[in-house]
């Protein structure tokens, strides 16, 4: 169906008559002619010049040019969607919750095409959003107004991250009709989920319309849960008829990706759960889960120092019986800290080797000497060490205390009291403030901490009493921290409460900067807020700081999703507020009886055809034009079209050029100069390498004078090798040794030039990340002739190729680079090996976009442009081999230069 914007310029139409006639008579085509003398002119016989008729062609080209041109002012539309039936003015109802902002652009379709609709009727139209503003206002229905003057308030509309309000646009719903009595039809844009008192108001509609996206699932993110060696993950959804999956992606701060889960979902099934493996030192850095292709604020969920997994050391006194249960030092001290972080033990130069936040010590002495001073520079770099007394501590004490202690002071003794010691409330000072001190925690025993000026600003917990409990003294960036009592209910029931969790809790969240631990007392000011398509916002003009105490309050305008904290403060003091717990599991509504049911995804969409009209206009007027020069004598007679070779050579390289993807067809790698990768058998490593060596290929291209093609992959033994100059292999942990004829392939690559990159992916700060890469290389190693190996040396090519480097990492690093030993003369000295761990793949691999696909760890930004370096070194080294090392010619340039 076509209508038109303008008809009243089809009027135009009836001036093709009058175009007709006046386009029949064309001047006659010039007769060239020698000039005589003037003399002779006049005796040319005069003939009587007539004009010559316009041919028919010509005449109906023009024709329909104009009548082009006129049918394109008039504006046609071709398949609009027909007005919303019923009477009186129409009420547009658009739910803007969390729900709509996955398809936000198709609701706004569907409400514009309703809108272009009422204005070729001239229908009057009202608008009603479901959801309270920004601001904190209700819903309420605005118009009914002209559509045209309607259609800046609904561009206005953004989808909200907190739920709809039935109620509420019910109730503005009845007063709109209070003010407006009559009839009307309604188009409700909604987003499916149950509204049964707003259903109801609609049902005074003259007609009503609902428009809503059946095919697609409502989705949230409703749970997150840190376990001791994975991240867990709650996605609950409306049920659909086919089986599928959905992914989950972990951000850091900066917006990388660290990892994906991959969440299978049966037919109609609500829920899926997965978990997330990795590193202690990356889990930590997530700060965001998001469900990939879901732009909307329930597909987030914000992690904040709750989800952290903070290393904890734990060393007894004596190791034998310390894990006893009841009795053990460190019974108590694991059972409380167990489910909240990860506990790690050994000796303190095995704790201390890899990055710890908390060291406990339970009634141990340190050693005087290396480990004293081990322990000492650690805290002095932010470190935490807590301390438990005991017999041993009190008998010998050292300087890794924040006071000095006197004595023993027991119940019964010479030091002593006449019954147990309860708590005294904790100092506003304290990390402990706020927490409750119960009745039942009773203190039997302690070591006394001598008398000082500045004790009193030391104390975090004391007795009744005001003996002091709990100690701590600043020590670099760092803290130590003492109890006066033991890690056992030997001395005290404190071991025994849960006041001993919520104590070393708040330790170990003040390990990371977080004071006061995430329960802090004081109301919490939003820092950053959830806008309705998931993206961090400034905060709202209504939002509110949140409420002291450990309960959250439920999303709204008052309180949106996003970060709380105190401002200016550091990112480890932030608290977060997720929309996705809140909310109930999503649940399909029953459409409304008598409703007219329409799916936004299957709309007829709008098209004007008067732009393409008044193209086609155009080119026929050129066409015209190009045909009366040619009438007229002014073109050529005959114009010839003759095919060049080097038009035919582009079309046939076009017609062979592969398929993306594909391939490459047998002698087409000779072509250019391109990287290649080892197939692996594993799809999700064989696209990291391929998304890898693209990234390194641009990055090579726009530094430097080479210019290399599409990586490819290859399968050693089958493809021939003798193309690449170097190999980039990320050994799986299942890789099994070689085949002979790959043996005899990589040998054969190896002898006559070409290196490869053998990467584990699991070496320094990636230690664990792909166990039994280690092995597996040994495995695929077997059989290759590879030269002895070193360590890169400080002048080794490698870190002068191109750029000078001091150290070699790619998505990790801290490990060891190795290539083989300078004393191996072979192939000129040029190493036909390069292996390490660093996952250099993962540091250079980009997706379509040209946007970072992994985190480097630790380093960041700067640790992914020396990885970029250290790839671009590869290169050169592999196309160049050592010429960088070749000192011969120094002597002879230098002294030419002199000259």
């Amino acid at each position: 169906m076509i209508t038109f914007a303008a008809p009243w310029l089809l009027v135009g139409l009836l001036a093709l008559p009058v175009l007709y006639w006046l386009l029949r008579i064309t001047p006659p085509e010039p007769r060239p002619q020698s000039f005589p003398p003037v003399a002779l002119l006049r005796d040319l016989p005069v003939t009587e010049e007539t004009p010559a008729r316009t041919p028919w062609w010509v005449l109906l080209l023009r024709l329909l040019a104009a009548a082009l041109v006129i049918l394109g002012l008039a504006r046609p539309t071709l398949g609009p969607q027909g007005g919303v039936e019923g009477e009186g003015p129409l009420l547009v109802v658009v739910d803007d919750g969390w729900a709509s902002g996955a398809d936000w652009g198709a609701r706004m379709a569907a409400a514009e095409a309703a809108l272009e609709a009422a204005a070729r009727q001239d229908r009057p139209v009202a608008l009603l959003a479901t959801a309270p503003g920004e601001g904190g206002n209700p819903p309420r229905v605005i118009g009914p107004m002209p559509a045209p003057d309607l259609r800046a308030r609904l561009s206005a509309l953004r989808p909200k991250p907190w739920p709809t309000d039935p109620e509420g646009a019910a109730r503005a719903l009845a007063d709109w009709r209070a003010a407006h009595p009559g009839p009307f039809a309604a188009l409700h844009v909604s987003d499916g989920l149950p509204a049964p008192a707003l259903a109801a108001a609609l049902r005074g509609a003259s007609a009503l319309t609902l428009l809503r996206a059946e095919d697609r699932p409502r989705r949230i993110l409703a749970e997150a849960r840190a376990e001791p060696d994975r991240l867990r993950v709650l996605l609950r959804q409306t049920p659909q008829p086919a089986a599928g999956e959905v992914a989950v992606l972990a951000r850091t701060a900066d917006g990388r990706a660290l990892g994906r889960i991959l969440l299978p979902l049966p037919a109609g099934a609500t829920e899926a759960a997965g978990a997330l493996t990795l590193p202690i030192e990356l889990r930590n850095q997530i700060v965001r889960l998001e469900i990939e292709n879901e732009a909307q604020a329930a597909a987030v969920l914000l992690l904040d120092e709750r989800f952290r997994r903070r290393p904890v050391g734990l060393l007894p006194g004596a190791e034998e019986g310390a894990d006893a249960p009841l009795i053990g030092e460190l019974f108590y001290i694991s059972r409380a800290l167990e489910p909240y972080v990860e506990l790690r033990r050994g000796s303190v130069e095995t704790l201390l080797s890899r990055p710890l936040s908390v060291l406990v010590l339970a009634d141990r002495p340190v050693a005087p000497g290396r480990e004293e001073q081990a322990l000492a520079a650690w805290v002095e770099q932010g470190g935490m060490l807590i301390r438990f007394a005991g017999s041993r501590l009190a008998e010998r004490p050292d300087g890794l205390l924040p006071v000095r202690l006197r004595a023993e002071r027991a119940l019964g003794g010479g030091l002593t009291w006449e019954q147990p010691q309860p708590l005294a409330p904790f100092p506003e000072h304290s990390p402990f403030a706020g927490l409750p001190t119960p009745a039942e925690v009773l203190i039997e025993r302690q070591v006394l901490a001598e008398p000082s000026p500045r004790l009193s600003e030391r104390i975090w917990a004391r007795l009744a009493d005001g003996t002091p409990l709990v100690t701590a003294e600043a020590r670099g960036r760092g803290r130590i921290v003492l109890f006066h009592v033991t890690a056992t209910a030997d001395w005290s029931s404190l071991p025994l409460s849960g006041l001993f969790v919520q104590m070393l809790r708040r330790l170990v969240a003040l390990s990371a900067g977080v004071a006061g631990g995430p329960e802090g007392e004081g109301p919490l000011a939003p820092l950053e807020s959830l806008d309705g398509f998931g993206r961090a916002t400034p905060p709202f003009p209504a939002a509110a700081a949140l409420p002291p105490g450990e309960g959250l309050p439920a999303p709204s305008p008052r309180h949106p999703p996003g970060w709380y904290g105190p401002p200016g403060a550091d990112a480890a003091f932030r608290r977060a507020l997720n929309l996705g717990p809140a909310l109930p599991p999503p649940v399909l509504a029953e459409p409304p009886a008598g409703a007219r049911l329409g799916r936004i995804e299957t709309l007829p969409r709008e098209a004007d055809l008067g732009p393409w009209l008044l193209a086609a206009a155009l080119i026929l007027l050129a066409v015209d034009l190009l045909i009366a020069l040619r009438l007229r004598g002014l073109l050529p007679l005959r114009l010839r079209l003759r095919p060049r070779p080097a038009a035919w050579g582009l079309a046939l390289l076009l017609a062979a050029a592969p398929a993306a993807g594909q391939p490459l067809p047998e002698g087409a790698a000779a072509n250019h100069t391109r990287l290649a990768y080892v197939i692996t058998g594993d799809p999700a490593l064989d696209e990291l390498q391929r998304a890898g060596l693209i990234g390194l290929s641009d990055f090579v291209n726009r530094r430097t004078a080479v210019t290399l093609a599409e990586p490819v992959g290859v399968v050693p033994g089958e493809s021939d090798l003798s193309f690449y100059p170097l190999l980039y292999w990320a050994v799986p942990p299942d890789a099994q040794p070689l085949s002979p004829a790959a043996i005899a392939a990589l040998n054969d690559f190896m002898r006559h030039g070409g290196i490869i990159l053998f990467d584990t992916r699991s070496e320094g700060s990636g230690e664990g990340f792909a166990p039994g890469a280690r092995a597996a290389l040994r495995r695929v190693t077997q059989g290759l002739a590879i030269p002895p190996l070193a360590p890169v040396p400080e002048d080794h090519v490698l870190r002068r190729a191109f750029y000078l480097l001091s150290e070699l990492p790619g998505r990790f690093t801290g490990g060891q680079v190795w290539v083989a030993r300078d004393t191996d003369r072979a192939n000129d000295s040029v190493s036909p090996v390069v292996i390490g761990g660093h996952d250099w793949a993962g540091a250079w691999a980009v997706d379509a976009r040209g946007q970072h696909l992994h985190a480097a760890v630790p380093g960041g930004a700067r640790q992914r442009t020396l990885a970029y370096r250290f790839g671009t070194n590869l290169v050169i080294y592999a196309l160049t081999g050592n010429y960088k090392g070749d000192q011969v010619h120094v002597p002879a340039i230098l002294e030419r230069l002199g000259q």
